[in-house]
């Protein structure tokens, strides 16, 4: 694999885990508990689709196969997408959602401190921008989890369940490969196992706050999403609302 191919690759998994993520929040849209946390959600989710655009016009950069990022993102299949499999899970209720985005945010958070640090500047630049808006998304999401978990016994049975439900995805985070190894010898990418630790200890941090118990470290996790492009059943679901149009009308323009 060269350089070019892995860039592609890496810019494709970050490009298509927030993707995905601002999509399924972007379902919440008119549907929030409150109106303040209905703006407040899908602001979080234009920040997230703004991020893949980054990403995506720079994949579609680096393959230079006259592909654009909304052809990268309406038009592939399911086994092309990249996404971690923790974010195309179902909204379910508040508390699922919020959950889901915790997870992820703490991840996200540790990562892009890190990937300001790349040597290639247009990925050094995305992570800039990115870190000041995922700064506010840990922040809020933190104290929803907190607010929720420590409230009325209702809502922390209902966040206990969410944390344990989730747990399984978040393994995946911290997979790396051949992609991860070539990027991270050019200085490009960062090493994520380090990272682990971090994420942990502030999901246990959060928790005890939240009087939330974290499941077991060494409960098994499942993978594929992101190194694999192997999805659960919710991604063709995700897909075929989100792709309908532009696949319908492939000439259209706006």
């Amino acid at each position: 694999m060269t350089i070019k191919e892995a860039l592609f690759q890496y810019t494709l998994r970050q490009g298509d885990t927030s993707l995905i993520l601002g999509h399924r929040l972007s379902e919440w849209c008119g549907h929030g508990p409150k109106l303040e946390q209905d703006i407040a959600l899908i602001n979080i989710a234009l920040d997230l689709v703004g991020q893949s655009r980054s990403y995506l016009e720079y994949a579609a950069r680096i393959e230079d196969k006259n592909r654009t990022e909304d052809d990268l993102a309406y038009h592939r299949a399911e086994r092309e997408f990249k996404n971690l499999l923790l974010v195309e899970q179902p909204n379910g209720n508040w508390g699922n959602t919020i959950m889901r985005s915790f997870y992820y945010d703490v991840f996200h958070y540790l990562f892009l401190h890190e990937l300001v640090k790349s040597k290639d500047e247009q990925i050094a630049a995305i992570a800039q921008k990115s870190l000041k808006e995922v700064t506010y998304h840990l922040k809020h999401n933190s104290d929803w989890v907190i607010r929720l978990g420590d409230g009325t016994e209702e809502s922390h049975v209902i966040m206990q369940t969410a944390a344990d439900e989730l747990w399984m995805f978040t393994g995946e985070m911290f997979d790396m490969d051949e992609v991860d190894d070539i990027l991270m010898k050019e200085g490009i990418a960062p090493d994520l196992k380090p990272l682990h630790s971090k994420w942990l200890q502030k999901v246990k941090d959060v928790f005890t706050e939240a009087t939330l118990k974290v499941p077991p470290e060494d409960a098994w996790m499942q993978s594929g999403g992101k190194l694999k492009g192997i999805h659960s059943e919710q991604m063709g679901f995700i897909l075929s609302e989100m792709q309908y149009l532009p696949r319908a009308y492939p000439d259209a323009t706006w």
